[in-house]
């Protein structure tokens, strides 16, 4: 009985004594371990924790069954283990920081506006080029020719563009069909798009490291899959050997698209809601159900 008394003083006490601040502290901690523990689900970071917590429980039973030689080589790794967790989740870390940078506070307060266009010339330039690459990707279905066009959002694609040829050009489908030719030089890398230009291509993207994908998808769907796992950039694929046309967007491919629902799909992802009430709606959860199914 006493010690049920002890534990409701101690309760009650706790009670009286928490503010709000100790309730938000609360808030972000379980934040943060939630958003821990859902990227290490989502990503090959699993794996590598599963290995770590091995690690610690051969060294707790090294500690009970005095195994010296084992915990001096243990205590010796574990002595550089944050360095090595840093290392090791370096791509975690980074789509985090990422993803921390997109989100509605990095993207309204911390985003650096464009001086020399207005949004409105931006908007106008961007939907140019839609529909420039919705008319170049039905020319290449109908020819059988690949291609592969990124089209750059908040996540600024520069070291992409570095490997790439630089073209700063007005989008056209002849200047897009053109560029994709199976016999021009820059057709097997990417186009990059940025505020409605081409800005750069023969551009080469980082492949998918997922290796649960279809057996049956090239090299440019495993470039676009890649490129939109490390960026919030979207991707238009055209398949050379079937025709199809496919759009990447956060790790999510969806195919077989037409003219008129790429233009729409693609309006949708990139440019921005409307400042009424009535919002658009996003599709990109669509995508991501899709995924699951």
């Amino acid at each position: 009985m006493d010690f049920i008394q002890n534990v409701w003083s101690a309760f009650v006490s706790l009670i009286k004594s928490f503010q709000v601040a100790d309730a938000l502290d609360v808030i972000l901690v379980s934040f943060i371990i939630y958003k821990g523990i859902k990227l290490v689900r989502e990503t090959r970071a699993e794996q590598l924790v599963k290995g770590i917590l091995i690690l610690v429980g051969v060294w707790i039973v090294s500690f009970y069954l005095q195994l010296h030689m084992m915990m001096y080589i243990l205590n010796a790794f574990l002595q550089f283990g944050v360095i090595a967790l840093v290392i090791l989740f370096q791509p975690e870390l980074r789509r985090v920081l990422e993803q921390l940078g997109r989100s509605r506070v990095g993207g309204k307060y911390l985003s650096i506006p464009l001086l020399s266009k207005e949004p409105e010339d931006i908007e106008k330039m961007v939907k140019t080029g839609i529909r420039a690459v919705a008319d170049a990707c039905i020319n290449l279905q109908k020819q059988k020719m690949g291609a592969l066009v990124v089209f750059e959002m908040q996540t600024k694609l520069g070291d992409i563009i570095d490997t790439g040829t630089v073209v700063n050009a007005e989008p056209s489908a002849a200047l897009i069909g053109n560029i994709f030719f199976n016999k021009a030089p820059l057709h097997d890398g990417a186009m990059v798009i940025r505020h409605g230009m081409v800005c750069a291509a023969g551009c080469i993207l980082p492949l998918t490291k997922n290796d649960s994908i279809s057996i049956d998808l090239g090299t440019r769907h495993r470039a676009a899959l890649g490129m939109s796992e490390n960026s919030d950039a979207i991707i238009v694929v055209v398949s050379e050997e079937t025709g199809q046309i496919s759009i990447a967007v956060n790790g999510v491919l969806t195919r077989n698209y037409t003219r008129e629902s790429l233009i729409s799909q693609l309006e949708s992802l990139i440019l921005p809601e409307p400042k009424s009430n009535e919002k658009r709606q996003s599709k990109i959860p669509s995508i991501r159900r899709k995924k699951k199914k």
